[in-house]
């Protein structure tokens, strides 16, 4: 099940940072980002959005990459998949981008936005959609980026160990419990 994780910042540079970190954690197989978005609340009050997806961007390039095999084919029919070739990539970029434009994919725009509307004029709020986390490796990485949480699905128990983390309080060590108990001093 994913994880919606929505963490407040006093400006839109440790949001930044904060997703930069969350991309190194994916690449060790700690996360798994499903989506991802930056929302600033600019001085008068304005909302923008910083999608980390670029939805056009991909729309066009597999829109192009699409419309330049079909293309290809029919312009094999014709005796020219050259030309087919580069109208069919034109025409696909131009309709993939289009469609990417009108997708909305992961966390909805609107739901964002409102929260967008409630945090402090000049502060972000960076959203992250997580389709897998590991809580006990991702929370500590976390401690030096400060924040507050303004919303989350995790547990009670885990957003509390955020909200700490967050804070910069750190949570002493469970004690590890290795081998058996033995008793101490000489047993031979």
């Amino acid at each position: 099940m994913a994880e919606l994780v929505c963490i407040g910042f006093d400006d839109r540079a440790m949001a930044d940072r904060l997703l930069a970190k969350m991309r190194e954690l994916q690449n060790e197989h700690v996360v798994q980002i499903e989506d991802a978005c930056i929302v600033e609340r600019d001085g008068n009050g304005r909302v923008q959005l910083h999608q980390a997806v670029n939805m056009v961007g991909l729309g066009a390039a597999g829109g192009g990459l699409s419309g330049a095999f079909w293309g290809s084919l029919i312009g094999l029919l014709f005796l020219n998949p050259l030309v087919g070739a580069l109208v069919g990539s034109g025409v696909g970029a131009g309709a993939g981008a289009l469609s990417g434009a009108v997708t909305d994919y992961g966390i909805n725009d609107d739901f964002i936005r409102s929260v967008g509307n409630t945090i402090r004029p000049g502060s972000a709020a960076i959203f992250l959609l997580l389709r897998h986390m590991s809580a006990d490796k991702m929370i500590p990485e976390l401690t030096r980026f400060g924040g507050r949480v303004v919303r989350t699905t995790m547990s009670n128990q885990d957003e509390q160990r955020l909200r700490d983390a967050l804070a910069g309080i750190t949570s002493p060590p469970e004690p590890a419990t290795v081998g058996h108990d033995r008793p101490k001093g000489n047993t031979a």
